[in-house]
């Protein structure tokens, strides 16, 4: 049986650049999109016949912002994937989209060629947060661009919203959420703030600008969650929320483990056993492709003992969570020093049990990372109490004088 892969496509363009986003992406580089467009055809036609054997069920067109790309040029993409590649008849297509740049007939265009999902950059149903951010639409140009994906017959649509923004209230937060669930979706991914360094927000904050405390946004996060399920959105994961049936295939590929391929610049891939990226530079990653030269940015095997480690820190981020049996099959670790770890976070309230998976709940899932941490340096130490005794017999087998 052939193994299922993963396909993401980057496209850097935008509009404009958000004063928070720290992807590769980049505004005003629009007379490079007719040369970036040969050079991804030309890159997708170099790594087809690599994934021979592998049925390709999922394509995601990332950014950026790939319906500032134009139609035209993404449905030309899918048309070489779809060339190219074993592509699955019930393939999951996502293309991310920004309100400003979607109307109807350019969703029809799209889904008549194989487009099945678009996730929408919504972000908060307050116009003075969007500005804030300097965001490129405003809220009643996502609520059209909602309809206008609901016109083009295009039945599962993902709206992206973030909590925790500059002088944010809770009641601020709660009016988005209501906002996002008036508008009907089948998937709503919900993140927190990240400032992150070298931004335009990052200056900002150290300058002095004012965000929620942990608290608050720890507020925000669990009435989020509960107030979602109360909706029938389940979540599936620690940002993700969707009705059943329609969690995202392709992001569950990351945080199960299994395998994609990535084309375009700061795109990352996981296939063959090795992990790699390209270079975070436009141009670079055009010339590389077309005329030859080095377009691999990072590149290393990952050998089974790391997978381990992001078993725990992969799986833990979905509500799925992990299997003691499915951990020692996988991986030939002890999971019982993981397991009495486990049992000390569900006495706190931050893990639970359910026919043998353990997995974060809410409050768990706040303080994830430190969590995760800590599993991870119990991993360590025992593996490495697995190795000590099998490395002492073997100095001790070649020793001179033993037979």
């Amino acid at each position: 049986m052939a193994g299922k892969l993963g396909i993401y496509i980057h496209i850097p363009f935008c509009r404009s650049k958000c004063d928070y986003c720290d992807f590769y992406s980049l505004a005003g580089r629009e007379g490079r999109m007719d040369d970036y467009q040969k050079a991804l055809i030309a890159h997708i036609r170099e790594t087809a016949p690599l994934a021979r054997g592998h049925q390709v069920d999922t394509i995601y067109f990332g950014g950026g912002t790939p319906s500032y790309y134009g139609e035209k040029r993404l449905r030309e993409l899918l048309g070489e994937v779809c060339r190219r590649f074993d592509v699955a008849r019930d393939a999951e297509v996502t293309v991310e989209c920004n309100p400003d740049s979607v109307e109807k007939k350019m969703l029809c265009r799209l889904r008549r060629a194989g487009v099945n999902r678009i996730s929408l950059g919504v972000q908060s149903c307050c116009d003075r947060d969007l500005e804030g951010l300097h965001r490129p639409h405003t809220f009643a140009q996502a609520k059209a661009a909602v309809q206008a994906a609901r016109e083009a017959k295009i039945k599962n649509v993902s709206l992206d919203f973030i909590y925790g923004l500059p002088h944010q209230s809770m009641e601020a937060w709660k009016e988005s959420v209501e906002s996002a669930l008036a508008l009907e979706p089948e998937h709503l991914s919900c993140y927190g703030l990240k400032v992150e360094e070298g931004t335009p927000l990052y200056t900002r904050v150290e300058r002095g600008e004012i965000l929620p405390d942990d608290d608050m946004q720890a507020d925000m996060y669990l009435w989020m969650v509960e107030r979602l399920a109360k909706a029938g959105y389940k979540q599936y994961e620690i940002s993700n929320f969707a009705r059943p049936g329609f969690q995202s295939r392709h992001n569950l590929k990351y945080w199960m483990g299994r395998p994609y391929i990535g084309f375009g610049p700061g795109a990352h891939s996981d296939f063959g056993g090795r992990r790699y990226s390209f270079v975070r530079d436009l141009d670079a990653y055009i010339e590389g492709v077309l005329h030859g030269g080095n377009i691999v940015d990072e590149s290393e095997l990952i050998p089974q003992r790391e997978r381990g480690g992001e078993y725990l820190m992969l799986r833990l981020r979905t509500t799925r969570g992990i299997e003691e049996w499915e951990y020692r099959r996988e991986y030939f670790m002890n999971f019982d020093p993981i397991e009495q770890k486990l049992e000390e976070y569900e006495r706190r309230g931050w893990a639970a049990r359910q026919d043998r998976r353990w997995y974060f709940t809410p409050q768990g899932f706040l303080v994830s990372n430190q969590l995760i941490g800590a599993l991870l340096e119990i991993q360590e130490k025992a593996a490495l109490d697995t190795l000590l005794p099998r490395l002492r017999r073997n100095v001790r087998d070649t020793e001179p004088g033993q037979s």
